[in-house]
């Protein structure tokens, strides 16, 4: 089930938190930088960063969660993330999808680290084209992609 998480909510934040590390810890190890901005979040961090937050939850536990911005006529995806021990089992298509059909825009865009082949490959599967590339640093370059509807 698909439902909006409360993330002012500390106890929800945690749970969030608790997927964050270990999936970015995973993208880390794809693209050998640990030089990723949310392994440097807080729980803090996430209940001010203004973003809504939906959580896959199987039973009572958190799996996924999608953070986006809604502005104009735009959806951008702040994090998508599944834990690594729910990897496989269609949650970031779920979210995705819910997230498409629930906000009616003209565009969404997402970012990603450019060696981060699963990513970059769910993102092109599901529409969306590579608009540019920036590098961060020697070991860290973003992708920006969009869908446009």
């Amino acid at each position: 089930m698909i439902k909006k998480i409360d993330i002012s909510n500390r106890k929800n934040a945690e749970q969030v938190f608790n997927i964050v590390i270990p999936s970015y810890m995973v993208e880390a190890e794809i693209i050998g930088s640990y030089e990723i901005p949310p392994l440097k979040d807080t729980i803090d961090n996430l209940q001010q960063c203004g973003e809504n937050f939906f959580g896959y939850y199987l039973e009572d536990e958190l799996c996924g969660a999608i953070a986006i911005k809604v502005e104009n006529d735009e959806i951008d995806i702040h994090s998508l993330i599944v834990h690594p021990k729910h990897f496989k089992k269609g949650i970031a298509q779920m979210l995705l999808d819910y997230i498409e059909s629930k906000f009616v825009v003209g565009t969404i865009k997402v970012g990603t680290a450019s060696k981060n082949i699963p990513a970059v490959s769910f993102y092109k599967k599901n529409g969306f084209q590579k608009i540019k590339e920036v590098i961060i640093s020697e070991q860290l370059c973003l992708t920006s992609f969009e869908k446009k509807f």
